[in-house]
């Protein structure tokens, strides 16, 4: 046995470093500029309009400095339920008020920040209107002194709100951006009060609901928020498993198709005669123009490529599982497999993916892949793939 002492295990600092410097806001360099440059508008803004208002002219705007902690929520976290309109009016406008009536009542200019500001967050609460900087409003209503009277809290402070939520509002606007915040709902494509497949697969509200309460800690994102969050999220972690197995391994390669030429009445007679729900558009060199379904059949005397629609189309390489979230849409069926000419290589159906998600779930090895087999005229004869 060896005397040495054991090493002792090393301090990872890295561990405290990532509790206190989190992850930058926002996806990318472009979103945190775009949220710089609204704040400088918002504020410039609203700063001058309410001078200009109040009559003390350009060269003296007037604001409140917890409007800058407004802007930071307003341009940066756009999405936080703690930016949305009725929060950031209403929590800057009630929080002045608490922070008035507190300095009328408690002479001690120190307790009664203390208790303006804790009453501020206990009533912003109660009222559903939670926004920090409605702390820092109500504290700079009691620093103000108790000869601030009441109207404070509309002149400056409801006026650079609502000044501010304008900007706000037109600056997202302008950039593309959703504001006020609607979390995606992604409902049925089929006008159905069911929810979209992978929210099905997904937790549900009340599960979320559940998870949250017993995190232990209030967390700043809106429950209809994490719902498709955490679809995208499982979607990506199915990737991830199966994207080993690309679509030329399942793919049906002897395929039915049209050409552009025919007449959608030849179309109709085929898709009839081999129970087919679509088709695939070729031109004479064999390349994808695009997809004929039942719908697109209705009409008599035109051609195929008169109606026929955008594919989803992919690549031989392409990973199976990037299938998943197209055809768990409801709304795409089939993806047709095309090499780099656009020129048609098979077939891929939702019967297909299942199958193959089937097996690899079950454990048992998918079959080995053929030959690929070029489609030999404008109709292929023998695959009843097209499904």
């Amino acid at each position: 046995m060896s005397d040495t002492p054991e090493p002792k295990p090393r301090m990872v600092w890295s561990r405290y470093y990532s509790s206190f410097i989190p992850a930058p806001p926002g996806p990318g360099l472009l979103d945190r500029i775009k949220a710089a440059s609204g704040a400088i508008g918002g504020i410039a803004i609203t700063g001058l309009l309410c001078g200009l208002m109040l009559g003390n002219g350009l060269a003296h705007p007037l604001l409140v400095a917890p409007m800058g902690a407004s802007a930071v929520l307003l341009f940066a976290v756009p999405a936080s339920p703690l930016a949305q309109p009725w929060p950031v009016l209403g929590g800057n406008i009630i929080s002045a008020l608490v922070g008035i009536a507190i300095a009328h009542i408690i002479p001690n200019p120190t307790m009664a920040a203390a208790v303006a500001v804790g009453g501020a967050i206990a009533i912003m609460s109660l009222l559903r209107c939670l926004h920090p900087p409605g702390g820092a409003v109500a504290l700079s209503a009691v620093l103000a002194g108790n000869d601030t009277g009441y109207l404070f809290a509309l002149t400056p402070v409801g006026a650079n709100t609502l000044l501010l939520l304008i900007v706000a509002m037109l600056f997202h606007r302008m950039v593309g951006q959703s504001y006020p915040h609607v979390p995606p709902k992604a409902p049925s494509p089929h006008a159905t009060t069911d929810p979209a497949p992978m929210l099905r697969a997904a937790p549900s509200a009340q599960d979320i609901a559940d998870a949250l309460h017993g995190f232990g800690a209030r967390l700043d994102v809106d429950e209809a928020d994490l719902r498709p969050l955490l679809a995208d999220a499982q979607l990506r972690a199915a990737e991830r498993t199966h994207g080993a197995m690309r679509c030329d391994e399942i793919m049906a390669r002897d395929v039915l198709h049209v050409a552009a030429s025919q007449t959608v009445a030849e179309a109709r007679t085929l898709m009839q005669a081999r129970n087919l729900l679509s088709l695939p558009v070729l031109d004479d060199a064999g390349r994808l123009q695009g997809m004929i379904n039942a719908r697109d059949l209705l009409q008599d005397g035109i051609l195929v490529a008169d109606v026929a629609h955008r594919p989803l189309f992919v690549h031989a390489d392409t990973p199976v599982a990037r299938l998943i979230g197209p055809f768990s849409s409801g709304v795409r069926h089939a993806a047709v497999v095309v090499d780099t000419d656009h020129r048609l290589l098979g077939l891929v159906t939702q019967t297909d993916l299942l199958a193959t998600l089937a097996l690899r779930l079950s454990g048992v090895p998918a079959p080995a892949s053929p030959a690929p087999v070029w489609p030999r005229s404008r109709h292929c004869r023998t695959s009843p793939a097209l499904r």
